[in-house]
């Protein structure tokens, strides 16, 4: 009986272990898509929801920020090649986002390096790295 209940258990361990890592995934799954459509239809408040709090309240928008960005249409959101894995509760997604200004009609595009962080206590993840910035360099 204690051959079987040692391998059954092993199993039971490992096949938990697999759900939770599923659920990860498809949090991040989930959150990426969400983000992404936000983004692409310039909804800069709803994408501020998935910043990090902390980086948040030590980055806030100011209010010129939050004008500059109602001037911004998107017109193209590339992922790349997705979020690429950068330890257990770490990704990193590439994405190019062009805009076009409405005052100015004039376009441009942006690499935005994305960093993302799993919190596994309250499972969610939060992008570490702020909205992307659009600002003239």
């Amino acid at each position: 009986m204690r051959r079987i209940v040692l391998p059954v258990l092993v199993a039971a361990l490992a096949l938990l272990a697999g759900c939770a890592s599923d659920k990860r995934s498809d949090s991040l799954t989930t959150t990426l898509m969400r983000y992404g459509s936000a983004i692409r239809w310039g909804d800069f408040t709803t994408a501020q929801a998935f910043v990090d709090p902390d980086y948040a309240a030590a980055h806030p928008l100011s209010s010129i920020e939050q004008s500059r960005l109602a001037q911004l249409r998107v017109t193209s959101y590339d992922e790349g090649g997705g979020p690429q894995a950068e330890g257990k509760n770490e990704v990193v997604q590439v994405v190019q986002v062009s805009v076009v200004n409405l005052n100015t009609q004039a376009e441009r595009s942006i690499v935005d390096r994305q960093r993302w962080h799993y919190d596994s206590e309250k499972n969610r993840w939060y992008l570490m790295t702020g909205l992307p910035d659009f600002s003239p360099h």
